[in-house]
Parts: structure tokens; C-alpha cells; sequence
């Protein structure tokens, strides 16, 4: 598991299988201590759940 930091937050990033994944309750918690609260606001916007039907 590595981690690099983005405008002084600390990101995780774990690679699976040679992928690498980031961790999207490090980002949420850059923008609020409520990092859940965040996540399920992204999953709610229009634009994410147009991309998702999309993908």
C-alpha cells in the first residue's frame, strides 16, 4: 500500500493485480470529516449516475 499526498492530504493507493486503485474516502475526507456524507452525495449527482449508465 503506498501513499502520496495531494495538497497536503494523504492518499492511499493499493494495486490489485498490477491495477492501481485510489481511494475515494481519502479524497472525501479532503473536502469534509463527514467522508460517507460525501461519497453519497457523488453517487447521487446526475452526472455521476449518467456516466455510470454510460460505463
Amino acid at each position: 500500500m503506498a501513499k502520496i499526498i495531494v495538497q497536503s492530504t494523504n492518499i492511499t493507493i493499493i494495486s490489485v493485480n498490477g491495477d492501481n486503485f485510489i481511494s475515494l474516502k481519502d479524497l472525501a475526507r479532503h473536502k469534509s470529516d463527514e467522508p460517507n456524507a460525501v461519497i453519497a452525495n457523488w453517487m447521487r449527482n446526475r452526472n455521476t449516475i449518467e456516466y455510470l449508465g454510460i460505463w
